[in-house]
């Protein structure tokens, strides 16, 4: 929740996502991060909502330290030492990273391959510090590698059918004729003579749907935006609440969706099951589409463009 589910709200409802907002709109003809203030605001709701989630689902699953201790957990009894230099170093690398790659998306224009590197070269640095301060020996290290690639096996699996899913359809070319493209036309034309409030939320759910097939941000932006954007300036809809619907559609359904690689190999690498997961988090989704909802209308009210 503290990662994952903070990063999926963070870039469901920002307002400089440059994989999304940012994508969408240059499509849409709008000005680049445009309509700025309306999402800053969303942001900050969005985000106050999942951190009252997250601090209320841990304080009623809190293991007291003693109760922990005595059941022979000592994963989580608290460290008695003081962090050490080798501690202080990872931290500061770790910040350190954070740092290089704001720069580096914001200004030097890293996608997925640059990304990964950065956080290898992340694990390489905390690696060689653990060895040369004596926390694991060079072979641990290995292993420790060995271990992470292991658990992300099921991640790659899940990627791969969801490729193999998206190609079967027709893959991710907006103009040529696929399956894909003639469900999402078909999404799209339901949408066609409603009012406008009721074409909008028809929007949201369209682009929630369409989230299952291609579950990345800036290919999703692509292949809908085109349609939407035209769509819904026939219904009265403005182009900032066709981001809108996209954006919210997009990036807060990636918190449940089994073909979002980010959200398996989050899971996975915490140890829980798909199943698990969604046991804990769907009664949040559903606060969270209907808050969508109410943005999505408060927009409309208010006349976002």
């Amino acid at each position: 929740m503290v990662t994952y589910m903070a990063s999926q709200i963070g870039f469901g409802t920002s307002w400089m996502n440059p994989f999304s907002v940012a994508v969408a709109q240059g499509i849409a003809g709008l000005p680049l991060l445009s309509g700025a203030p309306f999402r800053m605001a969303m942001w900050a709701a969005f985000t106050a909502v999942g951190l009252a989630f997250a601090l209320r689902y841990a304080t009623a699953h809190r293991v007291p330290p003693t109760d922990a201790a005595a059941a022979g957990d000592s994963a989580t009894v608290p460290a008695s030492t003081p962090l050490g230099w080798v501690d202080h170093a990872v931290l500061w690398a770790t910040l350190a990273t954070v740092a290089w790659i704001v720069w580096g998306v914001t200004v030097a224009g890293y996608y997925i391959a640059e990304i990964a590197t950065q956080f290898f070269a992340l694990g390489l640095f905390a690696g060689v510090v653990a060895v040369i301060g004596g926390r694991i020996s060079a072979n641990g290290a290995a292993q420790a590698f060995t271990d992470g690639v292991r658990a992300l096996v099921p991640v790659v699996l899940v990627i791969a059918v969801a490729k193999g899913m998206l190609g079967i359809l027709g893959g991710s070319d907006p103009h040529a004729p696929s399956v894909l493209n003639t469900g999402l036309h078909a999404m799209g034309s339901a949408i066609a003579g409603t009012p406008e409030l009721i074409a909008a939320w028809g929007m949201l759910a369209a682009q929630s749907v369409f989230n299952f097939f291609v579950s990345s941000g800036s290919a999703q932006a692509t292949i809908t935006m085109p349609l939407m954007a035209g769509l819904g300036e026939l219904v009265g809809v403005s182009k900032q609440i066709s981001v809108l619907c996209f954006q919210l559609g997009d990036g807060l359904t990636n918190l449940v969706m089994p073909t979002s690689a980010a959200m398996m190999g989050a899971i996975g690498v915490a140890g829980l099951g798909w199943v698990a997961w969604v046991r804990i988090i769907f009664r949040f989704m559903l606060l969270l589409m209907a808050l969508s909802a109410l943005t999505v209308a408060l927009a409309v009210g208010i006349g976002y463009v």
